[in-house]
């Protein structure tokens, strides 16, 4: 009875016997790979702005030495090329070469350049003294020609700093106002005028006070100074106020006596005296923040011309 019971317990414990197959354990599903971190995405160029063009030049032509009420003058030959330039003129004294009267300047000089007096800025030369005081001058330019008896002032021309002279008086006067104007003006080039040169291979120097002039300006680092009185144009190598050449340092001399007046002969050419001509026309510069450049424009007929390039000090 015990054994009996035994085995039909075990029986109950023993596990059934089937032929169907054991279910699968079920593994878990492998995970999916961690993609690699996303390379950083370079923020965007931002688009390039070109560079601003460099400064225009500012244009200024001009010549001495101008208009008479004969045939023998070509001022009307000269003006003409003036009225197919652009830019601002110098003139650079005896504009009229009779005795300098209000005649003079309505008759002779008005009809031709000064078709052109609003953009003109003029330098006194001896022809106009012929009248006390040059009165006639003053009275024709009023503001332009500066202080009424004075004859000389500055005024700046885009990046430059230009400066007009009286080379006939108050020369001390002008000495202690050149080295101040100087010295106030924060521009890097710097050009002169007047009427009579300091230096030309003709028989027509200024006076000596010129030399002050010259030797205040190139201590300031001045880097072109223009004249007429010489009927004729001529072109110096830059130079010290004595006559050695400095290209580093040097100013470079014009004379440009060629709108209008019969010329003068050159007696001989002086030292670093580069180019000499008898021909009329104005001179044209290009006056950019660091350098310029020259071209002596002739009027129709003629064949002469000269051009060149400098650096301001």
């Amino acid at each position: 009875m015990g054994l009996a019971v035994v085995i039909a317990m075990g029986a109950l414990l023993a596990p059934a016997c089937s032929d169907e197959p054991a279910a699968p354990v079920s593994e878990p599903a492998p995970e999916e790979p961690t993609p690699p971190p996303a390379e950083p995405v370079p923020p965007e160029e931002p688009p390039e702005v070109p560079e601003p063009p460099p400064p225009a030049a500012e244009v200024f032509l001009g010549a001495g030495d101008i208009a008479g009420c004969t045939t023998r003058f070509f001022d009307e030959a000269t003006a003409d090329l003036l009225d197919t330039i652009e830019g601002t003129i110098f003139a650079l004294g005896d504009n009229v070469q009779g005795p300098g009267t209000d005649a003079d300047f309505a008759d002779c000089y008005h009809p031709t350049w000064g078709r052109h007096k609003a953009r003109t800025w003029p330098a006194v030369g001896n022809h106009e003294y012929n009248v006390p005081g040059a009165e006639p001058h003053f009275a024709y330019w009023g503001a332009r020609a500066g202080p009424a008896g004075k004859g000389y002032y500055s005024y700046d021309l885009g990046s430059w700093h230009i400066v007009v002279l009286n080379s006939n008086i108050l020369f001390e006067e002008q000495y202690e106002w050149l080295a101040a104007d100087l010295a106030a003006s924060p521009r890097l080039c710097t050009l002169a005028y007047w009427h009579h040169p300091w230096f030309t291979s003709s028989t027509y120097q200024g006076p000596e006070e010129l030399l002050r002039f010259v030797e205040i300006l190139d201590r300031a680092g001045a880097d072109v100074v223009l004249t007429g009185h010489a009927h004729g144009y001529e072109r110096f190598a830059p130079q010290t106020p004595e006559g050695e050449v400095d290209e580093e340092r040097g100013i470079r001399h014009f004379v440009v006596g060629t709108g209008g007046a019969p010329f003068h002969r050159f007696k001989r050419a002086e030292p670093n005296s580069e180019v000499r001509a008898h021909a009329y026309g104005v001179l044209k510069l290009e006056l950019s923040p660091d350098r310029y450049t020259w071209e002596f424009v002739p009027v129709p007929g003629e064949t002469f011309t000269d051009q060149g390039e400098g650096r301001c000090h």
